[in-house]
């Protein structure tokens, strides 16, 4: 695996973990302060997917997967930016649930691209 691609999936790592934390911590109405360091952290996350995208592509990762971790990535920044409002009031625990998912999507996807790169690489050059 090349080193871009372990500090892609690092990067995603590090920030899925703590984007988790942290929309904990705001989902229960604490530190209203850290909503922009998630959002910068959500968008970290997206770049390092998009980077992993890319060097998909170049490693010969299907196309279907590399064009789902581009669109995926534009779903989780579009939907935490518009998040709050979505189904203001009562049911906005909906939007809540399908925003953890969608990450937990991503970090999915990250970590199943990383793979399929690791696994298209010959041995000698990992």
């Amino acid at each position: 695996m090349t080193g871009t691609t372990i500090a892609a999936r690092m990067l995603i790592r590090i920030t899925g973990t703590l984007l988790i934390i942290l929309g904990i911590v705001l989902w229960t109405g604490h530190g209203r302060g850290l909503l922009s360091l998630h959002m910068l952290l959500g968008v970290v996350l997206v770049f390092a997917l998009w980077v992993l995208a890319g060097l998909g592509a170049a490693a010969g990762v299907s196309r279907a997967t590399v064009l789902l971790a581009l669109v995926w990535g534009i779903v989780v920044i579009t939907l935490g930016m518009l998040q709050t409002r979505l189904l203001p009031g009562r049911a906005h625990w909906v939007i809540q649930v399908l925003h953890l998912l969608v990450g937990f999507g991503a970090i999915g996807l990250g970590e199943g691209l990383a793979g399929r790169i690791q696994r298209m690489r010959p041995a000698a050059i990992q």
